[in-house]
Formats: C-alpha cells, structure tokens, sequence
C-alpha cells in the first residue's frame, strides 16, 4: 500500500469506530442492543442514503481490500465467541423442553424459507435452486444468541424460567442452525454438488473433539498455575483457532464454522475463569475496531434506494415468513410440553432474534454467490426488524410484573415444606459469610422441621463483553457463589436443618432482597449490618431481624440479652424477640443465658424471662459472652428487632402461586 493509501485506511478506521460507538450508544438509550445500532451505522454509510459520495470519500477501492481482510479476522473472533459461550450446560434439567423448543423453531422456518426460496428464485435470476432454497431456509432458523442473552440480562429475566429455559433452548438451536448451514454452504460452494473434501469434515470433528479437546485442557492447569491469562496461553489459543478455520477452509467449508466449532471445545468445567479473562480481552480489539470494520463492509453492499414494487413484495413475504416460522415454531415447541400461553410466548419472542449472528450468514451468502446484493439488503432489514421487536414485543407478551411473578414462583419451589421454621440467612461475601450462617444454624437447629435458606443477591457485572453474550463476568460470578454456598450448607445439613441455597442475579439488589424475603416468609432474617439494602430491610420487614454488628467470639462462656429497650410495634416486642432468639443461641452453645432488663421489667417480658429460665442481672459482659441487644440500642454482637406485622404503608407483598410438584428449578 501507498502512503497514501495507508493514510485513507487509518482515517477510514477512526469514522467507523466513532460511529459505531456513537450509534451503539443511540440504540442502548432507546432499549435496544447496541448491535442494532452498529449495523446501522454500516448501512448509512453505504449507498441507500448518499449514494457512494460518502463511502467513496472514506473508504476509496484501494483499501477495501485491507478492510475486508479486517473483516474477515473480526469475523473468526467472533464466531469464536459464539462457540465458546454456547454451554449445554444450561440444558440440565431442560433437555426436554430446550430441544422441543429449539426444533420447532428450526424446523418450521426452515420449511416455510425453502417454500419462500421458489418464490424468491424467480425474481433474482438464480440458477441453482436447491442450494439457494436450502440456504434461505438456513438463514430463517438461526437466533443470535448473544442478542438473546444480552436481553436477557438488560430484562432481568435470567431469574426466571424463562429466561434460563431461552439459554437452555438459544444454545440447542446454535448447535443445530449452524451444523446445518455448514453442510448448505458446502452444498453451495460446490454449485449444488457436494465437493469430495466435504468427507474430511468428518475426521475434523473427530480430531478436534477427541484430540484437540483433551489437549486444550492443559491451558486450565496453565492459566492456574500463572494465576492469570497469560500471551503464550492466549496465543496459543489463536494460533489454535485460525489452524481451525484454516482447515474448515481447505475441506470447502467456510472458516466461520472452524472457529465456532473451536470454541465449543474449550474447556467448560473449572475454566469460568479462563472464558472470562479471554472473552475480555478480545473485546478490546474486536467490538472497538474489527466487528464494526465488517459491519461496514456489509452496510456498503446493502443499498436500499433501488427497491421496488416487487422489491417491497419480497421484503414483505420476507418478513412475514421470518416472524411466523420462528415464533409459531418455537410456540408450539414450548406449548407441548405445557409451558403456560404467556411463558411461551416470551420463549419465542426471545427465539426470533437474528442480530449480528443473521448478518454473519448473509455475508457468507453473499460471498459465495447464493445471495445477489438486492437480497442480501432485504435480508439485512429483515435481521435488524426481528432484532429490533424483540424488546418492545417482551413488554407487552411478558412484562415486569410477570418477570418479577415468576422470579418468585421460582424461589418458592427451591424452597421447602410450608410448615417448616425458616431462618433466611443473607450471607455476604468473605470472611464474614462462615460466622453469620453459624448463628443462623444456631437459631434452628432446635426446630423441627427445620430450615437455613442460605441466599446471595449479585449485582450484574458493571462492564461486559459487548460482541458476546456479555455474561462471562456474572456466570464466574455466580459460579464462585454457589460453589461458596454450596460449603456453607454442608455443615448446616449435617446438624438437622434442611439447607436450600438460593443465588440469584438483580439489577437492583436490595429490591431483590425485600421481594425474596417477602417470598419466603421466613420467621428469622439474619443478616451483616453491612448489607446492601440494609435500611429498607429496617423499614419493611416482618421476620424477627437479627442483625450481626461485630464479629461474635469463637466461642461463648454466656450469652447475655440486653432486654430493655426497643418496641415491636404490633408484633412481638424487641425485648421479646431478643430473648428468644438468645435462649436458642445459648442451648446450642450449652451456655448460661442472662437476661438484662436495665431495671424493673415489663410483665411481658418479665414473663418470657421466667419461661425461657434466664438469669436476671445487670452486670458487666462476661468476658467472653455473646452479647445481643434488643433494637438498637447499646454495643453488642447482635442486634435483634422483634417480629412486626407490617403496616399497609409497609407490607411486602407477593402475588406468587404455589409451584406443582416436580417443577424445574434454575
């Protein structure tokens, strides 16, 4: 290249990284994914508006070259991506549903785009149909799942059935969609005929799944060892992808699908991490600058200035098809197994998003030749239209009030028997988490039946992964946590107690935390005085509220109940509360339980005194004594405020149903 030509080339690449990200940000502020936006871009600057004034003016043919080259890179990472976040292991537990939902949505657009394919053939001058046919019947099927996800996340949706049933069925169809179009691009490479080296596809998947697979593993111990993720680890990991798409290249398949299947062998189990750190790190270079260079590149073929009447017919029948096929297929998958009409619905909204991944396609066809560019355009409004009605569509099959219904009917049935006493235990991260869950163990171990729900509420990572699902964050995230609460109830289980463990995402956390509480009912509440939402926890709850202030003593010589103070309105009194909850805290222990009342106690609590056998004496702490107060007065290691029927003002309240038996659980 010419200095000169270098110089376009740079200037070429900082417009379309400022009006990708300019767009992105448009369609983020108007609910929609920010790829609706980058797409955009790559459309207005191509000729459906200005004609080729402007994309003569930055980007002259001499570079195009050097920007499809870029594009084609931009393209292998992020199919990369794709088959490294597609994890079946979301289908656990869903296999049923996921794939019915998952065929239904393949196989009826599939059917109704070779139908629509004839059609088409006529009007594009296409020769060899069946390829043609079986391409836009491929194209039809396939949903983005990285748009699927992200709506996921932007709806809060993932706490729900739903929303974990749309991964489960998203991956499923990723798997399906794409081994099919392998097979129709080859079939269209080779001008309907298959080409001999389609054979070697089938010694690829071996040696890529058999051999390539084991190897890969070693990064995991290699990345642990380092404690990051190191160049050589991530080099070799590109080096290993473009040899992928090298080889699907040479055996007549498109590189594309040598780098999904790449990321499908990745390590999953005990490799969040890894996923992670690499899903980071190749954001930097392929959402900022390589994806919106191919977005370019396809937005300077699609021009939309010349559609005609018959151009709009086509466009309509595109449309209609696209939609109907993919949520009538997706419906009627998740209505045979009695998903609920609404639930459904939700499912193949979600499912009729196409996005970046529709694109991708397209721009295969096109550079194959099955697609000519008054197609490929039609097709690219049909993308950014599904894409685009996925959101606002959600709000009306599937609002927030469903959402948030559902959520709870979700927790409900992780829950136990309704007649159990229920201690919910709000465990923080750290250090403090061990202590914290012993005392509500404490506070149960007595009862039976008896059960320490064991929960964490996660605020969604603040920056993600833009060209994937964006969920590599929270999912290591989640992983950590439930691995750390799946330890903390191992002890609890073992004194008696059953221990369901609930961890959950929110966008907004201590929201999360009033409506979990007011799900479970619970009649103790032990919570950090540090937790996120602690103050409306103060004014709304119902529970009996004991709240750790400062770290208990290892071990306790008494436990001493500062009686005196505190009210508890309509329920049961501060002082009371206090009480009791300190006489089990002291059985557990084996210890003596002392009561101060600060003077002549209330006949009240005189009473509970005398029930729960306490000695009253108001003397200094025992050096090594537990120390709980009622309400908040005081110093103390615990805080207790008794158990409050909430006013009107205040009431949590839950429109939840109960869950039938054998429910699926997130």
């Amino acid at each position: 290249m010419t200095a000169h030509a270098v110089g376009q080339l740079l200037l070429g690449l900082a417009a379309i990284i400022l009006l990708a990200r300019l767009l992105g940000l448009i369609a983020r502020k108007l609910g929609q994914p920010a790829v609706i936006g980058e797409i955009l871009a790559g459309v207005l600057i191509g000729p459906s508006l200005f004609g080729t004034t402007v994309s003569d003016l930055l980007f002259p043919m001499d570079i195009r070259g050097a920007l499809a080259g870029l594009a084609n890179v931009g393209l292998v990472l992020f199919m990369f991506i794709v088959g490294y976040e597609v994890d079946l292991a979301a289908v656990r537990g869903r296999r049923r549903a996921a794939v019915s939902v998952s065929i239904g949505s393949v196989v009826l657009p599939l059917g109704m785009g070779i139908l629509l394919a004839l059609w088409l053939a006529g009007h594009h001058g296409v020769t060899d149909v069946a390829p043609f046919a079986l391409f836009i019947g491929a194209a039809m099927s396939v949903t983005a799942f990285p748009v699927l996800a992200r709506i996921l996340t932007d709806r809060d949706m993932l706490r729900t059935e739903v929303g974990g049933l749309a991964l489960a069925s998203g991956a499923v169809d990723d798997i399906i969609a794409w081994t099919l179009l392998a097979g129709v691009v080859a079939f269209g490479a080779g001008g309907g005929d298959v080409p001999w080296q389609i054979l070697l596809a089938v010694p690829y998947a071996l040696v890529m799944f058999l051999v390539v697979r084991p190897l890969l593993r070693r990064l995991l111990t290699a990345r642990d060892r380092a404690g990051r993720l190191t160049p050589d680890i991530l080099g070799i990991m590109l080096a290993g992808l473009l040899l992928s798409c090298w080889a699907t290249e040479a055996i007549g398949v498109h590189a594309i699908f040598g780098a999904f299947v790449f990321g499908a062998v990745m390590p999953r189990a005990g490799g969040e991490q890894l996923r992670h750190e690499t899903l980071e790190r190749l954001e930097q270079v392929s959402v900022l600058l390589l994806l919106p260079v191919f977005f370019v590149i396809a937005g300077l073929r699609v021009d939309l200035s010349t559609v005609g009447a018959t151009g709009l017919t086509d466009l309509a029948l595109i449309l209609a098809v696209a939609i109907t096929g993919k949520f009538a297929g997706a419906y009627l998958g998740a209505r045979l197994n009695r998903i609920a009409p609404r639930r459904a619905g939700a499912l193949a909204t979600l499912m009729n998003t196409r996005g970046l991944t529709e694109i991708v396609i397209l721009t295969v066809g096109l550079q194959l030749g099955i697609l000519d560019e008054s197609l490929f355009s039609l097709m690219v409004v049909m993308a950014l239209v599904t894409t685009a009605m996925a959101g606002p569509l959600l709000a009306v099959i599937y609002p927030k009030t469903a959402v948030e219904r559902d959520a709870a009917e979700l927790q409900r049935a992780a829950l136990g028997g309704a007649g159990a006493y229920r201690v919910l235990a709000l465990v923080p991260a750290g250090a403090a988490a061990a202590p914290l869950v012993s005392l509500a163990t404490d506070i149960a171990a007595r009862r039976d039946p008896a059960e320490v729900v064991l929960s964490r509420v996660l605020p969604y990572a603040q920056a993600r992964v833009e060209v994937g699902t964006g969920l590599s964050g929270d999912l290591l995230a989640m992983t950590s946590s439930m691995a750390e609460l799946a330890d903390l109830a191992a002890p609890v289980r073992q004194r008696g107690p059953a221990a369901p463990v609930l961890a959950r995402f929110s966008a907004d956390p201590a929201a999360e935390i009033l409506t979990q509480v007011g799900t479970a009912e619970p009649d103790v509440l032990v919570v950090d005085a540090g937790q996120d939402g602690y103050q409306a926890l103060l004014d709304a709850v119902g529970p009996t509220l004991v709240t750790v202030v400062t770290e208990p003593p290892q071990s306790w010589s008494a436990v001493l109940v500062r009686a005196g103070g505190g009210s508890g309105g309509s329920g049961v009194s501060d002082g009371e509360a206090a009480l009791r909850v300190g006489a089990e805290l002291a059985a557990a222990h084996g210890v003596e339980l002392i009561a101060d009342t600060g003077g002549k106690p209330s006949r009240r609590i005189a009473a509970v005194i005398e029930e729960l056998g306490a000695r009253t004496a108001p003397m200094p702490d025992p050096a090594s004594a537990l120390v709980i107060t009622a309400g908040d007065t005081g110093t103390a290691h615990l805080r207790v405020q008794g158990r409050r029927e909430p006013s009107a003002k205040r009431r949590i309240t839950s429109t939840t149903t109960p869950t039938p038996a054998g429910a699926p659980q997130q």
